[in-house]
């Protein structure tokens, strides 16, 4: 072994300072070493960063290339997500909207010349006891329905027949069947009108006759436009019966007030007056009749009285007789 291998290894070495010494180089040797282990580390780092970029970029490059290397031909003919060519993608929308819309007036031609085709029959009374149900349970054996509507009963006459303990649900008054075809209207219309209602003889209107009336050239939007116009009508009267109802309240709270603040007003004046007959005034006249108490007197100026232009001095007649020597 080397002397300076002894100096650094040997434990028993001789001397303090030299022990230190060897100590100081140690650790000055690792510190060194672990610089140059993080250098190395570093450097490697950016080496592989650097590699990494040249690859990507090489990468991009090949994709440019091959995006240039396509044909015209596929540029035109590219498609979209739906299997569809891009240039042709707008007509075929705007097929598609036309057929559309030839689809929705196609079906609404049909809807109208449907509703030409039906027709509208008037009952002029509804028996007790039959409802929507059971009218065209009857109705529909002589033919297909559409619309059935029934007026209900005015609420008066209905509360005055629950009041006399009579049929407590609801009772209709009046009702418009539609029918599919016109001509089968005209015929129902024509062979009941008169007739006995018929059924079950157990129920209630077995015995009833029918009231129906075809209606030509009637149809169920002129039914549902009667029927706006007299819920308008209807809605306008409440609100002018409403407004007339609150002015009549208004004037009668108007009228309590001021009844109120003449009571107040006479109160006052009572009392007034008692206390004057307790204090020994004289009140034998009304409450309307009494003169106000006056509280302080001002003496007042007395007018000029209108004979003073006859008060000024005059001269005597002897001394005119004396100066124009009169007799």
């Amino acid at each position: 072994m080397d002397d300076k291998d002894r100096d650094f290894d040997s434990p028993h070495s001789d001397g303090s300072p030299n022990v230190q010494k060897n100590k100081k180089k140690k650790r000055l040797f690792n510190e060194a070493e672990e610089v140059c282990n993080d250098v190395s580390a570093r450097t490697d780092k950016k080496k592989k960063k650097k590699r990494f970029l040249v690859e990507a970029g090489k990468a991009e490059d090949g994709q440019e290339v091959n995006g240039e290397s396509r044909t015209k031909e596929e540029e035109e003919h590219e498609v979209n997500g739906m299997g569809l060519p891009v240039e042709g993608n707008s007509e075929s929308d705007v097929e598609g909207a036309s057929s559309r819309k030839n689809k929705r007036k196609k079906r609404l031609l049909k809807e109208i010349a449907a509703a030409n085709r039906r027709g509208v029959c008037y009952l002029s009374r509804i028996p007790p006891h039959m409802d929507h149900v059971t009218l065209r349970q009857i109705l529909s054996q002589f033919g297909e329905l559409q619309r059935i509507y029934l007026t209900p009963e005015n609420p008066t006459a209905q509360a005055h027949r629950k009041r006399a303990g009579k049929f407590q649900q609801q009772v209709f008054s009046e009702g418009w069947v539609e029918f599919t075809d016109k001509r089968v209207a005209k015929r129902v219309a024509n062979m009941l009108n008169g007739e006995q209602v018929g059924g079950r003889k157990r129920s209630s209107f077995y015995y009833d006759l029918w009231n129906i009336k075809y209606l030509s050239k009637f149809k169920w939007d002129d039914l549902t436009a009667e029927i706006a116009y007299k819920s308008a009508v209807r809605e306008q009267k409440l609100a002018l019966e409403i407004s007339a109802a609150k002015k009549e309240r208004d004037f009668y709270l108007s009228k309590v007030d001021k009844s109120r603040a003449l009571n107040s007003i006479e109160r006052r004046l009572e009392k007034k007056q008692k206390l004057k007959q307790g204090a020994g005034m004289n009140s034998e006249l009304p409450v309307s009749q009494q003169v106000a108490k006056v509280i302080r007197h001002f003496p007042q100026k007395q007018p000029v009285a209108d004979n003073a232009g006859q008060a000024k001095p005059q001269l005597s007649k002897d001394i005119l007789g004396g100066v124009f020597g009169g007799s």
